[in-house]
């Protein structure tokens, strides 16, 4: 069908009868030369950052729809799974904690399946599927029950990475709640920058379950095994628990940003308490200064007016002339002191 084009974007390309390996081809043409020389196998083709030329003969072989064409094309779709007539379309948000860094990091993975066939293509570098396919590929048994087990097992693999990523942030909380009561300066910021990772990674969960119910009514899944619906079983199962879990830490996120800025607020008020008791008491000091220096100053001024030397000043050769100089600078400094004092300035 159609051309022999290389596409550069093919990881492996595996043709599986009987849940084992057949054939490796390296383009669609081959893919579907093997699949008519193995009338019982499908084929599981890995691609890696698909390019749009590579998109146009993915499309042109499998034919698919111009809207799933656009959906693969675009990244950052949302997660979900839709039927676009004879073939399934799946999105995936995986996620995984970087220790040194202590952030979330997050990888898309879409999967086109049909009755005889599965394709997945990851936008990203996570997940890394090599592992899953090493670990099917040993159980012929399970593969041989076609590209829905694969389905099932992807899925199962992106949920099952969400734990260790829930752990990680359940570290983190921990250290937060430690930071705010220890009056870090930066955990306000690592608070919001956790809490954004929270919200994507709730996003990503959310859709999980429609997800399960989509794929258990959905023509692929017809005359499935029971244990490979009990899987989907467990897998929603799975899924719910840790978006419950999430969701209890974002409130706890939420709980530790209110009780940092409660705590904040009430550091800033005893802040604002010690500098307007600081202002007080130097109020205060200067109140004092200032009636002292009052009190002080009238019989400077006294004494320095009988001190000028004057021939002709009034009362220079009065006999009590110095009594009353003196008198007159007691008198007026002890009714400056009770001035003062009465005004609480003392």
């Amino acid at each position: 069908m159609g051309s022999d084009h290389a596409v550069t974007s093919i990881v492996d390309a595996g043709i599986y009868a009987e849940g084992r390996r057949v054939a490796t081809a390296t383009t669609f043409a081959e893919t579907f030369e093997c699949l008519d020389e193995h009338p019982e196998s499908f084929a599981w083709i890995g691609m890696k950052r698909p390019t749009h030329k590579d998109v146009d003969v993915l499309a042109q072989q499998f034919e698919l729809s111009p809207l799933l064409i656009e959906d693969i094309i675009n990244a950052h779709q949302r997660p979900k799974f839709e039927r676009y007539g004879s073939v399934g379309f799946l999105v995936l948000r995986a996620a995984t904690y970087r220790d040194t860094s202590e952030t979330i990091e997050f990888g898309e993975v879409h999967a086109l399946v049909g009755d005889r066939f599965i394709v997945t293509l990851r936008h990203s570098p996570t997940p890394d599927l090599s592992e899953l396919r090493r670990e099917l590929q040993a159980k012929p048994k399970v593969l041989a029950k076609g590209p829905r087990v694969v389905l099932t097992r992807l899925l199962d693999t992106v949920v099952d990475g969400y734990r260790p990523v829930m752990l990680g942030i359940e570290n983190d909380v921990d250290e937060i709640e430690t930071e705010v009561f220890g009056g870090a300066s930066h955990v306000s910021k690592r608070i919001y920058q956790l809490s954004r990772e929270v919200i994507d990674l709730q996003r990503a969960l959310r859709p999980l379950r429609q997800i399960v119910d989509d794929l258990r009514d959905d023509p692929i899944m017809n005359n499935a095994p029971e244990l490979l619906r009990q899987q989907l079983r467990d897998i929603e199962d799975h899924a719910i628990s840790v978006n419950e879990r999430v969701e209890s830490l974002h409130e706890a996120l939420k709980g530790a940003l209110d009780l940092n800025l409660a705590l904040q607020t009430q550091r800033q008020n005893e802040e604002v308490t010690n500098m307007t008791a600081a202002s007080l008491k130097q109020a205060e000091d200067s109140r004092r200064i200032a009636a002292w220096a009052g009190v002080l100053f009238v019989p400077s001024l006294v004494a320095g007016t009988y001190g000028m030397n004057f021939h002709n000043m009034p009362e220079l050769d009065w006999k009590f002339g110095y009594l009353w100089g003196l008198g007159l600078m007691v008198v007026t400094g002890v009714v400056m002191y009770l001035i003062f004092k009465w005004k609480d300035w003392l």
